[in-house]
This record gives C-alpha cells, sequence and structure tokens, in this order.
C-alpha cells in the first residue's frame, strides 16, 4: 500500500516533462493577470515562493519580476525540470528546493510574496498548509492563489471529485470559491482581488498526462455519459469526454496573524 505522499510522487515523476510542455497549464489568463498584478503591486527585490510550483510555469513569470524565487515541490524530477527549463531561459534568480507545502523548511515572514497554481488540490491538511502560507508571509505581504475550482452546486461537485479522482490517484479536492474565502480570511489574509475563467480540459491530453489506467478512463466516460444533464451542462461536457473547469485566482494580503 503507499500513502499519498507516494501517490504523489510516482504520479508526477515521471510527467515532468509532459507538465512543461502542457498548454493548460503553461498557458492563460491567470498567468498573465498574475504576472500583472506582481509587476504593478511588488517593487523588484521581493523574495517570492511559488509552492507546489510543478513544471515551473508560475515560478518562470515570477522569477523577471522580483528578487528572486524559490520553485517549492514535492516531486524531485519536477524540480530537475524546472532547474534545466529555467537555466535555459536564463532565469538567474530562481532557485528550487523540495518539500510538502504542508512543512515548509523557511523562517518566519520569509517571503513578500507566497503563491501558488494548480497544486491545492493535492494538499491532504489544506488548513496546515494555508496556514504554513500566512506563516511565510511578512506582515503585510502578499497572497497569491490559483486552483481549479469546485462547483457551488452540490451535484456537480460530487461529480467532478469522482472524475478527478479517477483520472489521478493523488487528487484530495478541489474547493469552491467560497471555501478559499473563507480558508483564507481565517489565516490573517484580506481578500483584495478574486478572478475566475472557465478553463476548457482537452480529455485526451488530460488522461495521457497522468497515465491514468484503461478501466479508469472507461468509468471516466460511463460517469459522464450517465450523468444528469444539469451536471453535463454545469462541467460543459463534450462528446468526445472534453469539459470545462473553472479556474480561480485570489489575490490577498496578510493583514494578521492567523
Amino acid at each position: 500500500m503507499r500513502s499519498h505522499s507516494q501517490s504523489v510522487q510516482d504520479q508526477f515523476d515521471p510527467q515532468a516533462q509532459a507538465y512543461l510542455t502542457s498548454a493548460v497549464h503553461a498557458k492563460g489568463p491567470d498567468l498573465a493577470y498574475a504576472a500583472q498584478l506582481v509587476a504593478q503591486t511588488l517593487p523588484a527585490g521581493t523574495a517570492g515562493i511559488d509552492l507546489g510550483c510543478g513544471a515551473g510555469h508560475l515560478s518562470f513569470r515570477l522569477a523577471p519580476l522580483l528578487g528572486n524565487v524559490v520553485a517549492f515541490d514535492a516531486s524531485p524530477r519536477m524540480l530537475a525540470t524546472v532547474a534545466q527549463a529555467a537555466a535555459e531561459r536564463g532565469l538567474t534568480t530562481l532557485r528550487t528546493c523540495a518539500g510538502r507545502a504542508e512543512s515548509v523548511p523557511f523562517p518566519d515572514a520569509s517571503f513578500g510574496l507566497v503563491a501558488t497554481r494548480y497544486s491545492a488540490h493535492h494538499w491532504t491538511h489544506l488548513a496546515q498548509a494555508v496556514g504554513e502560507m500566512a506563516r511565510l508571509t511578512k506582515p503585510g505581504g502578499w497572497l497569491l492563489l490559483i486552483d481549479t475550482l469546485a462547483p457551488e452546486d452540490a451535484l456537480a461537485d460530487t461529480h467532478l471529485q469522482s472524475l478527478e479522482l479517477l483520472r489521478d490517484p493523488s487528487h484530495v479536492r478541489n474547493r469552491s470559491a467560497r471555501d478559499w474565502q473563507q480558508l483564507l480570511q481565517a489565516a490573517g489574509f484580506g481578500l483584495l482581488d478574486q478572478r475566475q475563467w472557465p478553463t476548457r480540459i482537452e480529455f485526451g491530453p488530460w488522461i495521457e498526462r497522468m497515465r491514468t489506467p484503461p478501466l479508469h478512463v472507461s468509468a471516466i466516460r460511463s460517469l459522464q455519459m450517465q450523468a444528469p444533464i444539469e451536471v453535463q451542462r454545469a462541467l460543459g461536457v463534450e462528446t468526445d469526454g472534453s469539459f470545462v473547469l473553472q479556474t480561480g485566482l485570489f489575490w490577498a494580503r496578510r493583514v494578521r496573524r492567523p
């Protein structure tokens, strides 16, 4: 039997290159808007950390804008891919560090910006990880959080979580926008901006990135086809299995201790 930590490493280590070249991860209006927020708000020289950096796409956007950026992830191969890509891009202010979001090996108030993108739905102890984000953020510092969102509707939410888990055993849970608002407030962050974009998930690459077993692929398609019409509409399910996720961005400032 594997632990969840081992599942995460087993799933993502072999697929580091696939995530580096994934269009869903490498592009998107959330990345452009995140860079705009950081460029307009934070002075050059600010220290930042990207928790659960994956293949490093957010880190690559932040590094030219900040003094230095730590790309932080639990997957050694992801970090090796990030380091190589950063070197190829001449991003000399970017360095990597291994670890889990629930226990980050840096002192309190180490960073002016704490960020994460498309990672938090893999975190097993979410409130603890958000507390770590608050601990790492300087007083008055900034938080940038981007993740796929759960639908507010319970029926659509149940179906989405089932699809995600069948596809990827390291999945824990997508949270709704309302969930994130409450978590950030409880951790001492004041939410200043919130955006949401539809993100079309092309079925083939989505399955291939995680090397989903054929039995699970069949179960996913069966669940999609048998889902109530309300769910199919909410998730934008297409005939080939492609569907729509909502990407949420939360821009907040640390206003008090949690």
